[in-house]
């Protein structure tokens, strides 16, 4: 089992900057996708971002495309969440997640482990 703590969370005024992160122990495997996902109150978990471990690919939500960015830090076994402009309808939990293999699911439930989220809070 892998174990993700994510960290980074606050609150923070609409237009500006956060960056998430979510460091990763435990067992690890050498075929692996970390999402970032993300749970407004009275919602679904929502999709936010992916990145394949192995070569670096990404893949966006189209809520977020232009704004985030997701990176890895293979030495450190972080992934990372950058997120510019920040909006109201940003505010969430948000959450880390890995599942082995190289597809990059939207799909949270697909997803094999999960941190304990951070909350994001945008005032507007």
């Amino acid at each position: 089992q892998v174990r993700l703590v994510e960290s980074g969370g606050g609150l923070v005024q609409a237009g500006g900057s956060l960056r998430l992160s979510c460091a990763a122990s435990g067992r690890t495997f050498s075929s692996v996708v970390m999402g970032w996902f993300r749970q407004a109150p009275g919602k679904e978990r929502e999709f936010v971002a992916a990145i394949r471990w192995s070569d670096g690919s990404t893949y966006y939500a189209d809520s977020v495309k232009g704004r985030f960015t997701i990176s890895r830090d293979n030495a450190k076994n972080t992934v990372y969440l950058q997120m510019n402009s920040l909006k109201p309808e940003d505010t969430a939990v948000y959450y880390c997640e890995a599942v082995r293999g190289i597809v990059m699911y939207t799909g949270p439930k697909l997803y094999n482990d999960w941190g304990q989220g951070t909350q994001v809070t945008v005032s507007s």
